[in-house]
């Protein structure tokens, strides 16, 4: 059974010119009865679960929802959902859409973990980006997140920007790197169909940088951030490398309790700072999923819900699950799979699991071994 629940919140201010998530512009009153079909979602789903070792809540927006909407989500997967001792519990949030009140509110309630959309330092970079956030205002955000008492965040930044010089990138890397966040994710930009900015592209009202210089990006933030102590665990991860200490909250909530709030928020200890989240899905584990366009894996089926949030409220208001589609993996789809998820990771392909799938990866990848594209370390193969 899946240990692992992912919570999909689709409102945003405004979407941003390149995602191709699934979003709309946030309705007040939409959003709480979304939230109340969320919780019917998930009694529906509260079987199908095991015990719990992460919870993670994206959009989306999810810092958009008020306090009340968190209250009431959270309340329902602690009554109707068992935990591991320390789970870990993520929320992602918009610089723009995220406060104290809301912060101590959500380390109330258990959230343990905050992944925070800031992509860029650099006013004109947002801009092009269409984030709805400035420079700083995003140093603001995270200044607040510090001193509520939470030392594992995480920050999301963009390279490849249009207009994006290396020496800007290289600035927001070191802007970055003196938060002292527990994770940092940098990914490439890629353009996807049906966005604003593939149209602009297309139509050469704005160009992508050189693909040099992307890759020349790509070089800089693995060499920094490994001299500065992150290890780079996954293509576009790195998480505080050490084993270092987190103290408790100065000042925890009442409700907030060292069982809710392990791994670095409300209790104290020693912790690691690897999303186990997206671990598991690079290392394609099962797991379950609720909310609007949600998809799930679970004993080889990937199901999907409606992206119609207005049919997923209806659906859940009668009592009916909004799945949209569910699909068997044929078992040489399921092979690519686990071959492409795993290289992602910096360790690779584990040779005793592939061995277990009746996989002789050595053998079958002989040739880009003697080339150097890949190369076997331990018991794993590995870019």
């Amino acid at each position: 059974m899946p240990e692992f629940l992912y919570i999909h919140i689709p409102f945003c201010i405004k979407k941003c010119l390149y995602c191709d998530f699934l979003s709309v512009p946030y309705n007040e009153l939409l959003a709480k009865a979304y939230t109340d079909a969320l919780c019917k979602e998930l009694i529906l789903k509260k079987d199908d679960a095991g015990k719990l070792k992460t919870v993670y809540v994206g959009g989306g927006t999810p810092s958009i929802l008020p306090e009340e909407c968190f209250r009431q989500l959270f309340k329902c997967l602690k009554e109707n959902f068992k935990f591991s001792d320390l789970p870990e519990i993520t929320v992602e949030a918009n610089p723009g859409t995220i406060d104290k009140s809301k912060i101590d509110t959500m380390l109330s309630l258990g959230v343990n973990r905050l992944s925070i959309g800031v992509q860029s330092f650099n006013d004109t970079e947002l801009k092009t980006l269409g984030r709805i956030h400035t420079s700083d205002e995003a140093l603001k955000a995270i200044e607040t997140i510090k001193n509520s008492g939470i030392n594992n965040f995480s920050i999301d930044l963009i390279y490849g920007i249009p207009g994006q010089a290396l020496d800007s990138w290289k600035k927001t890397i070191s802007k970055a790197v003196e938060l002292s966040p527990a994770h940092i994710s940098s990914y490439e930009l890629t353009p996807e169909k049906n966005t604003p900015l593939y149209r602009l592209i297309q139509s050469a009202e704005i160009k992508m940088p050189d693909e040099n210089l992307v890759l020349s990006m790509y070089d800089y933030v693995i060499e920094h951030l490994t001299s500065k102590g992150y290890e780079h665990y996954e293509i576009s991860n790195f998480a505080f490398s050490e084993l270092i200490e987190i103290h408790p909250h100065p000042n925890p909530p009442p409700s907030a309790s060292p069982s809710t709030c392990g791994r670095g928020l409300g209790g104290g200890g020693r912790y690691m700072f690897r999303c186990l989240h997206n671990l598991n899905y690079w290392d394609r584990g099962e797991y379950l999923s609720t909310g609007a366009g949600a998809h799930s894996f679970i004993k080889g089926f990937r199901s999907k819900n409606t992206d119609d949030i207005r049919r997923y409220i209806k659906d859940l208001n009668k009592g009916i699950i909004p799945e949209a589609e569910s699909v068997e993996i044929k078992c040489e789809d399921a092979i690519k799979e686990f071959i492409f998820l795993n290289l992602r990771k910096t360790e690779g392909i584990s040779l005793a699991k592939a061995e277990d799938l009746g996989l002789d990866m050595p053998g079958v990848c002989m040739g880009l071994i003697e080339e150097g594209y890949l190369e076997i370390k331990g018991d794993y193969l590995r870019l």
